[in-house]
């Protein structure tokens, strides 16, 4: 099976099939790593088909938009580029400037994929306002929303119907939550999730995860890396049809090779009992995660 991921047609945009592994921004643009290497990295991986590029306002407080936009330059159609809007600014006409924000620093006039970041204060009613309003403009071609539970995206959903396109949120092998309610509801709708940090955040989780013998062991028979591992696992079909697309951020080449190659990767039965059998789902509705 291809390890592709389509999001469905809707009345305004014809369905797009991208690689089931994206790249992500998440501390780029903060001097972590020579700007040089962050835009060398995102180029690597869009000769290698990641080709789907997420980034955000928040981050680097515009400063990843600025160091994807370098990366994109000169090849702005090869990519499918998504951005997110701060939940503070995703009024009614405060959403148009904010996007318009992120186009200049992006260096580009239109967006793939426009994203409300997180819910907040302001109505949803509003906000759908301002991206319908962009998409007619040619600023945005799709919009959804990122880190929003089972609850706020039925009521995004009952606003937007068939066009909201993704609902972004944290998944990986140590955090399956959304199993539960949020991502069976999301199949139901074609809606595919994207998950940040498929890898897992630095700290505790991450080692828990990257030391475990059972983990290490099944990497090792597979000949693959421990994040080749769970990537796949994240990417991996459901009753033959694949609903995540995972973002990881990488900046050392060999990481974006790995990450790519992970593609080619697949779980047998087996593989994925053990992994449950190691990471079990929640038996019950947990609160979504976020980071």
């Amino acid at each position: 099976m291809d390890a592709t991921l389509t999001f469905k047609a809707t009345a305004t945009q014809a369905a797009v099939t991208l690689p089931a592994i994206g790249q992500g921004s998440w501390y780029m643009g903060e001097g972590l790593a020579p700007r040089r290497d962050e835009v060398r990295a995102l180029q690597q991986g869009l000769d290698l088909g990641l080709t789907l590029v997420d980034t955000a306002e928040m981050y680097a407080d515009g400063g990843a938009e600025e160091v994807v936009g370098e990366a994109l330059r000169d090849r702005r159609e090869q990519a499918f580029l998504v951005s997110k809007v701060y939940p503070w600014n995703a009024g009614r006409k405060s959403a148009i400037k904010a996007c318009e924000g992120s186009l200049q620093r992006l260096g580009t006039d239109y967006l793939d994929m426009y994203l409300l970041h997180w819910p907040g204060s302001i109505p949803l009613e509003e906000t759908l306002e301002a991206f319908e309003q962009l998409q007619a403009d040619g600023k945005i071609k799709r919009f959804g929303v990122s880190n929003f539970d089972i609850d706020e995206l039925q009521q995004w959903h009952r606003l937007s119907g068939d066009e909201s396109a993704v609902n972004q949120v944290l998944y990986h092998l140590g955090s399956r939550g959304i199993e539960h309610s949020l991502r069976p509801w999301q199949r139901q709708q074609q809606m595919p999730v994207m998950a940040y940090c498929p890898l897992a955040q630095g700290g505790h989780l991450r080692r828990q995860l990257f030391d475990h013998p059972d983990l290490q062991a099944l990497a090792a028979e597979l000949k693959v890396t421990i994040p080749q591992l769970l990537l796949a696992w994240a990417i991996r079909p459901i009753d033959g049809r694949r609903d995540v697309i995972a973002i990881p951020k990488a900046v050392q080449p060999e990481h974006v090779r790995q990450n790519a190659e992970a593609l080619n990767i697949h779980l047998t039965d087996e593989a994925l009992a053990r992994l449950d059998a190691a990471f079990p789902a929640p038996g019950r509705k947990t609160p979504l995660d976020i980071v």
